[in-house]
C-alpha cells in the first residue's frame, strides 16, 4: 500500500512542479483504467487468499526484497523521467505539438527513449513479486508489457511527425528500454 500510495501521490506532485498547466485531479492517474483498477484489486484478492491458505509462501524475504529494489528502481527512474522531460512530460499522448514541446535527449532519455514506461514497467511488476503473487505478477508483466508496446508505438508516431529526422536518429541511437520492444517500425 505505501508504494502505492507513493507512485500516485508523487505522479500529481512531480506534475505540479514540472507541468502545472496539465495538473488535474487525473494527475493522480487513480483513474488511470477500468484495467488498471482491476489489476490492482486482483492482486489484493491474491495476496490475501494465498496468504490465507498458504502464509508461507508470502514469507520469501528474497523474493519481497528483490521486488522491493524493482519498485524503488521503477519509482525513481519514472520521476527522473518526469524531472528531466519538465513541462514536455504529460501522462497523455500528445497527438499535436505544442509551441515550447522539445525532444528531450538527455538526462534518462540518453539510456532509455522511454524511461518512464521503463519506470512504470518495473514497478508494477515488482510490486507484484514484493507481494510474492505469482498469478498477477505473470499476469502484470505480459498486460504492461502489451501496453507499453503499443503505446510506445502511439507515441513514437507523434515524436516523428512533431521532429522528423531529429527523432529517427535518436531511435536509431538509444533503445526503448523496455524488453523485446523497439517501437515504431519506419520504412524509409
Amino acid at each position: 500500500m505505501c508504494s502505492l500510495s507513493l507512485f500516485h501521490y508523487s505522479e500529481y506532485l512531480v506534475t505540479a512542479v514540472n507541468n502545472p498547466k496539465s495538473l488535474s485531479l487525473d494527475s493522480f492517474l487513480l483513474n488511470h483504467s477500468l484495467e488498471y483498477t482491476v489489476a490492482a484489486v486482483s492482486s489484493w484478492i491474491e495476496f490475501t487468499v494465498e496468504n490465507y491458505f498458504w502464509p508461507e509462501m508470502k514469507q520469501i524475504t528474497w523474493l519481497s526484497v528483490t521486488g522491493l529494489l524493482m519498485v524503488v528502481f521503477g519509482e525513481c527512474l519514472r520521476k527522473a523521467a518526469m524531472f528531466t522531460a519538465g513541462s514536455n512530460f504529460n501522462h497523455v499522448v500528445q497527438n499535436e505539438k505544442s509551441e515550447t514541446h522539445t525532444l528531450v535527449t538527455s538526462g534518462v532519455y540518453a539510456w532509455f527513449r522511454h524511461p518512464s514506461y521503463v519506470g512504470w514497467f518495473y514497478w508494477s511488476i515488482g510490486t507484484q513479486v514484493m507481494l510474492c503473487n505469482p498469478i498477477c505478477g505473470v499476469a502484470y508483466a505480459l498486460t504492461v508489457w502489451r501496453f507499453f508496446r503499443d503505446r510506445t508505438e502511439e507515441e513514437e508516431i507523434s515524436l516523428i511527425h512533431f521532429f522528423g529526422e531529429e527523432y529517427l536518429e535518436y531511435k536509431k541511437k538509444v533503445p526503448t528500454g523496455l524488453p523485446f520492444i523497439k517501437g515504431v517500425k519506419v520504412e524509409l
